[in-house]
């Protein structure tokens, strides 16, 4: 989306805490773009899916497949929600200003968008290597159980 002048100003704070805390489903970019921004009515679906497998995961046990599939997608949009904050609160305060605040008065961001970027790294780091460790063990889980019911039966 292009950046079109804002008529209020857009704190890179708010919006890195915004991307950390709920920007799986979009709300960091509802926020910088408005309700009009096409991506970010993007976000809540694949998240909500992904519940939607954590859910039928815990109803239905870890055999199920469409959990299987479901679940790296919320862990997938929480990487995504962890990049933007890095992003976001690493860009430099007046490229902040030229993108989103253009004609307004810069203010400094301050120490509170490096604490939700160090927060960010935490939380980022440790979905993306459970999304990993979860999908590498059920696919692999899976051909161990298709080679067990594929291979004849030793006596």
């Amino acid at each position: 989306m292009s950046a079109a002048p804002h008529s209020s100003y857009k704190s890179k704070t708010i919006a890195a805490w915004l991307a950390l805390l709920l920007g799986s489903f979009g709300l960091h970019r509802l926020y910088l773009y408005g309700w009009r921004d096409r991506l970010a009515w993007l976000h809540p679906w694949p998240t909500l899916a992904g519940l939607y497998g954590v859910q039928r995961m815990d109803q239905l046990g870890q055999d199920d497949r469409l959990s299987w599939l479901l679940i790296p997608l919320l862990g997938l949009m929480l990487v995504n929600a962890a990049l933007c904050c890095i992003v976001y609160g690493l860009k430099s305060d007046e490229k902040w200003h030229a993108q989103h605040n253009p004609g307004l008065q810069a203010r400094d961001s301050g120490w509170a968008a490096i604490i939700a970027v160090i927060a960010s790294l935490l939380i980022g780091g440790t979905s993306l290597m459970a999304t990993i460790a979860f999908s590498a063990q059920r696919y692999f889980e899976s051909q161990v159980e298709t080679e067990a019911t594929n291979s004849p039966a030793q006596t």
